[in-house]
């Protein structure tokens, strides 16, 4: 399978030197602007504190990751200056408010954003949060599938790197107990839809796990072959290399789930509130969550690093590169090839 240079480079950025993904996710507004609301007794989160809180997590956590995700709204400005030019910079371009109908959410942009914005501002990658449900109404799913697909359409024109998220929801009338109950179940079905979905223009894939996310099974234990068969059904299904986000789970938990998916085959991680909710929670203490975040956050990625390490499959030995990376246009014609390809967004065959 053939790759264009920007993509290849943009791919390159995000994991480490020997291909494995450990990238640092930043981009919250739920799981950071409610924690702050309701200390504050505000209907708005003050954007200092907001902006205050993502640079902390910049300037300590960041050294630690491959590559950092940051939102524009409210990350982007207050966090750039703390990361390293060194570091990969994956950037989101859904909107953090979305649709909400009582049969499905519908995703779209930020508005003036898209990713030729991503790349003029030294983005490597655009990562989308595509809200799926299998059991959406027609007009939901139709709505969906022609954003993914203007998003990827757009990262092919600027040739930057795609990473898409897939993240079950609960409807309006459902219950959280309700949800909770159907979770799991949502997510397996969302994971099987991925490469049905047409998978051509992804680069990788940031997934959920397949299982509960508390009090995950010892993968070492009597009940870890039930939970890796979920893991394997997962990776079998996916045509391109993928990494685990943390949905909200415990330091522990995730190592737990870290260990199936890289015994499944992923190719590292996206995580972001296993690794500082801890710290977090001592907002508006900021002197207080700083000294966490500047010795137990830090911590806790070496650990996961070391397991990543260890454990995780390099990206290039993803099956989606099994005849090797084949960068196109390359050789003698690169220069007018490629010169081609910017112009009209189709590479000219060798």
């Amino acid at each position: 399978m053939n790759i264009t240079p920007g993509k290849l480079w943009g791919i390159r950025r995000l994991a480490d030197d020997r291909g494995r993904f450990k990238m640092l996710a930043m981009d919250q507004t739920g799981p950071i602007v409610n924690p702050i609301k309701a200390v504050r007794g505000l209907d708005h989160a003050p954007y200092a504190d907001v902006s205050a809180v993502k640079r902390l997590l910049g300037k300590h956590l960041a050294p630690k990751a491959s590559a950092v995700l940051i939102d524009p709204p409210l990350g982007y400005a207050a966090a750039v200056d703390d990361l390293s030019p060194r570091k990969g910079l994956l950037v989101a371009t859904e909107w953090a408010t979305w649709e909400v109908t009582e049969t499905g959410r519908k995703s779209r942009n930020i508005p003036g954003w898209d990713p030729s914005v991503i790349r003029r501002i030294g983005g490597d990658a655009v990562k989308v949060n595509l809200w799926y449900r299998s059991d959406v109404s027609a007009d939901v799913k139709d709505h969906q599938l022609a954003y993914l697909d203007s998003v990827k359409q757009a990262c092919r024109e600027n040739d930057i790197p795609f990473v898409l998220e897939f993240l079950v929801y609960p409807f309006p009338s459902e219950t959280p107990e309700a949800f909770a109950a159907r979770r799991v179940e949502l997510v397996l079905q969302a994971l099987g839809d991925v490469d049905a979905m047409n998978p051509d223009g992804v680069d990788v894939y940031k997934l959920e796990p397949p299982t509960e996310v508390i009090n995950v099974p010892d993968p070492h234990g009597p009940q870890a072959a039930a939970v890796q068969a979920r893991f394997d059904q997962v990776s079998a299904g996916v045509s391109r290399p993928w990494v685990l986000l943390s949905a909200g789970a415990t330091p522990q938990d995730f190592i737990r789930l870290l260990t199936y998916a890289f015994r499944a085959g992923a190719n590292g991680y996206l995580a972001g509130r296993a690794i500082w909710a801890a710290a977090f929670s001592r907002f508006p203490d900021l002197a207080a969550m700083e000294t966490a975040l500047a010795g137990q956050a830090p911590a806790l990625m070496d650990e996961l690093n070391a397991l990543t390490d260890a454990h995780a499959t390099p990206w290039m030995d993803h099956r989606a590169w099994q005849d090797g990376i084949k960068m196109a246009p390359s050789g003698e014609n690169f220069a007018p090839a490629y010169g081609h390809f910017a112009q009209t967004g189709s590479v000219v065959p060798q």
